[in-house]
């Protein structure tokens, strides 16, 4: 029953994106006003397979709203803009959102230095952002209180604390590895990670043993991994992009040397897999959602991936989830409340009176008025493994607690 509501929801898609283009002239000829939403991420550039997944899980989701009637008896809209993974475009484009095209609220940011530098506007707007992508610890913290009464920033993703936990506690906790390596990008996002990596390595009496930082697009890891062999490491512990992550996994085979490769949720990447190719096997990375179809739920979701792109592959699985699940938690808040003043969706977000059956998980109350993170604890989130070319559960018992959430 659930699987054929979501594939006959996805056929409403080409409804959905006719009004993603919509300019508002037809407005005026009777059709309903609509609710209007912003979507930024990067759907080019090295960043794009989590740009595009979650772009596309917020398109199933707007197919599904709108194919149920829309909110507030309006159909959704969706104005979509590529950030490209630049700061400075990132905080463009959504003022453009914010200022020109009218949005209630918005969805999507990918990249955390992005997110740092454009959330802002929508809380100055007071208009509600709910950050799918990006893991960044400060992401929800930029506005607390008590410097802030309100704060407009959500998230539905595992911020890098949770992640960096469960990153250690797997080379060292599991492995029993003591000489590990940080290897992160020189953003926000890989500079923050480390942090976080070096806070979880201190909880248990440890330092790396080395640290190295790469930019972006460098394609010779040799000599930062020659260091890496000289010192004895025996784990590389990783934040970065798909790009770079091949090119440290590309370096290890070419100096023949082989240790456990260790990262942030972004070794799930398909430009890290594809152009890794069997170097990235054996990698492993926390995440929210693997494409496994475990459940009635996320098989229905995967169906209705195949029938909105046209392929089985979903290039960063949890980029597509955490899209999904952020628009719906963002329609039940509009619903509760009753109309797109931000400061009452905000009030519904921190109070949600009915569950929202995500891909992730099912949303019960997932935030409240001081905790705007929906990934509290390591128990919701699963270890994958690259095998194969695709990820896996690293740990059966993982895919068994999947199927129970």
């Amino acid at each position: 029953m659930l699987l054929r509501k979501t594939l006959s929801l996805v056929n409403a898609l080409a409804v959905s994106l006719l009004l993603t283009g919509f300019a508002g002239a037809a407005e005026s000829g009777g059709v309903p006003q609509t609710i209007r939403i912003g979507v930024s991420g990067p759907f080019t550039g090295g960043s794009s397979p989590m740009g595009v997944s979650m772009r596309e899980g917020i398109r199933i989701a707007i197919a599904e709203i709108n194919a149920g009637g829309g909110l507030l008896g309006r159909p959704v809209q969706v104005i979509e803009r590529d950030d490209e993974a630049r700061n400075e475009r990132g905080a463009q484009v959504v003022q453009e959102l914010l200022n020109k095209e009218g949005i209630v609220a918005g969805l999507g940011i990918v990249n955390t230095g992005v997110a740092l530098a454009s959330q802002r506007y929508y809380q100055q707007a007071r208009v509600p952002i709910i950050t799918s992508v990006a893991t960044g610890s400060l992401i929800t913290k930029q506005f607390q209180s008590p410097e802030f009464t309100e704060n407009f920033v959500f998230r539905v993703s595992a911020n890098d604390t949770l992640q960096a936990e469960m990153i250690v506690e797997e080379a060292v906790d599991r492995r029993g590895l003591k000489r590990v390596a940080i290897f992160h990008d020189a953003t926000n996002y890989g500079q923050l990670g480390r942090e976080d990596l070096e806070r979880a390595l201190a909880r248990r009496h440890m330092r790396p043993v080395l640290i190295e930082r790469f930019q972006l697009r460098q394609s010779d890891m040799t000599q930062a991994l020659l260091r890496a062999q000289q010192e004895g490491v025996q784990a590389i512990l990783t934040y970065g992009i798909g790009p770079e992550l091949a090119q440290i996994a590309n370096g290890m085979a070419r100096l023949e040397w082989k240790v456990p490769l260790i990262g942030s949720w972004t070794l799930a990447m398909s430009n890290f897999i594809d152009n890794a190719g069997p170097n990235a096997e054996g990698a492993r990375m926390p995440q929210t959602f693997i494409q496994d179809p475990g459940t009635p739920r996320r098989k229905a979701f995967l169906d209705a991936w195949r029938t909105l792109t046209g392929t089985e592959r979903i290039p960063v699985p949890p980029a597509a989830a955490q899209g999904y699940d952020s628009a719906l938690l963002l329609a039940a808040a509009i619903r509760q409340a009753g109309t797109t003043d931000g400061d009452r969706i905000r009030d519904a977000l921190e109070n949600l009176q009915t569950r929202v059956d995500g891909v992730i998980m099912e949303y019960d109350r997932p935030f409240t008025r001081d905790n705007h993170e929906t990934i509290s604890s390591l128990g919701q989130i699963y270890m994958g493994e690259v095998r194969g070319r695709q990820v896996v559960f690293a740990y059966a018992n993982d895919r068994v607690r999947a199927t129970r959430q």
